[in-house]
């Protein structure tokens, strides 16, 4: 299915990013639906304009050509074996979960013969939550990862792709299930640790007072959605333990180097960082 703008399209979770992709679908003149348990959620939106039509029950998945899950991942199979019997058919459906490998099989493998899931990965996101404080903005210079099977036809990954583009992210890459978690485990679950245990370390309540920039941008994401975090990080647990004992195996060398004043290989270890981050400027 391409897009064209008298597609329904229902975004199930309305949060943050479930509100950020309607506010940016409904601006580019899509009828967006949207699905929540929270009543508060759907009213705003529909008093914000955010949305077309909404609901806290099942009444819009039949109308829907295309579904965007905006669920906590533990909860993304349940969802599709519970409500499938009510998509239409040929309808497509992706998501915006952190996780992939404990998913995609399972949701693919579950789903009618007449649907597809195709699966995403916004790299957009804030420190805040809920759909009052979405701001389709985020996906500006963002990352947008599509993460296909050997289940899904070109066409999907094409209208996936497409998604991206549409909703404005800057660079749209490709990865499997396996790469994807992988990847996810160094750049976004083990910062997300780094952060945490900054602000856990030490427990004085007047860092504010002391603190430069260096330690705000680091912390930045310290403030945490304990819950969904939660589940990211047992449902992804192994590829995330590798990467926390390489960044504790980084550590324990300079600290190495520091207590025995290596200043050639500090200095060495410094430039290589200065040089990978340099690629992030280009």
């Amino acid at each position: 299915m391409e897009w064209i703008n008298d597609a329904n399209v229902l975004i199930v979770g309305l949060g943050l990013i479930g509100g950020s992709y309607a506010r940016a679908l409904k601006r580019l003149g899509y009828h967006v639906l949207a699905m929540d348990k929270d009543p508060e959620a759907i009213n705003y939106a529909l008093e914000e304009k955010i949305i077309d039509e909404g609901a806290v029950d099942d009444s819009l998945i039949p109308k829907a050509d295309c579904l965007i899950l905006a669920l906590y991942p533990s909860i993304v199979t349940d969802w599709v074996r519970t409500y499938q019997h009510l998509f239409k058919s040929h309808v497509i459906i992706t998501d915006v979960t952190g996780i992939k490998s404990a998913i995609v099989s399972d949701v693919q493998e579950i789903l009618r013969e007449d649907a597809e899931f195709i699966a995403a990965h916004p790299m957009a996101g804030r420190e805040v939550y809920g759909v009052k404080n979405s701001d389709d903005r985020i996906f500006r210079d963002a990352n947008y990862i599509v993460v296909p099977t050997d289940k899904n036809t070109e066409k999907a990954i094409h209208w996936c792709k497409n998604l991206g583009r549409i909703l404005g992210f800057q660079r749209i890459s490709e990865l499997t299930p396996r790469e994807h978690d992988s990847m996810i485990a160094y750049v976004s679950q083990l910062t997300h640790c780094i952060a945490v245990a900054l602000m856990t370390c030490d427990d004085n309540e007047k860092l504010r007072d002391y603190t430069g920039d260096s330690f705000r941008d680091l912390t930045r994401i310290a403030r945490i959605n304990e819950d969904m975090w939660t589940e990211l990080f047992f449902m992804n647990r192994e590829p995330l333990l590798d990467r926390i004992d390489s960044f504790i195996g980084e550590m324990e060398s300079i600290r190495e180097m520091i207590a025995k004043e290596d200043a050639k290989g500090l200095k060495e270890k410094m430039r290589l960082s200065t040089k990978r981050r340099l690629l992030f400027d280009k």
